[in-house]
């Protein structure tokens, strides 16, 4: 008879939980691509899951693996935990097709170790995209740009109307 694992992280999880000096690598190990004690590195638990943003500007080959995520050659990311002691719940049942099933949720991480963009992930459903800082920033321009366009409208409008 098969087994399944499935493994399920609770959304209060890393309530608490300890993400000093997390680094940033690519498949978990060798060259260090960002930190958070550095402030290339930022971690930001939501409602998703662990929201991740880092600075890949630093070194030719930070560079090399923002232009892989870019490119879609990287396309999902993983992380590196440990659970607390007593942080975790285990669940046996049968599955409908007769499989044994067996559930671990994980209800607090003691410490996050690092982030990485992986090749081949333990979850599929994960994700990992590529920005540049102007991206946003264009856009705040193009925004302000029009409000003061809009702006000089309405009081040219006003000042027509005035006299």
């Amino acid at each position: 008879r098969d087994l399944v694992v499935r493994e399920i992280i609770d959304h209060d999880a890393l309530n608490n939980a300890d993400m000093a000096d997390v680094i940033m690598q690519v498949n978990h190990e060798g060259r260090v691509f960002a930190r958070n004690s550095n402030d290339t590195l930022s971690l930001v638990p939501d409602a998703h899951g662990l929201g991740v943003e880092a600075y890949l500007g630093g070194t030719d080959l930070g560079r090399g693996v923002f232009q892989d995520i870019a490119g879609g050659y990287m396309t999902k990311m993983s992380w590196a935990f440990t659970v607390a002691d007593g942080g975790d719940e285990w669940k046996s049942e049968t599955a409908p097709d007769g499989r044994s099933l067996e559930t671990r949720t994980i209800k607090r991480i003691r410490k996050v170790y690092d982030v990485s963009a992986v090749s081949l992930p333990a979850n599929d459903a994960t994700e990992i995209s590529a920005r540049t800082l102007t991206d946003g920033v264009i856009a705040r321009i193009q925004e302000e740009r029009l409000k003061e366009l809009e702006m000089r409208k309405r009081k040219m409008l006003l000042e027509d109307w005035l006299k």
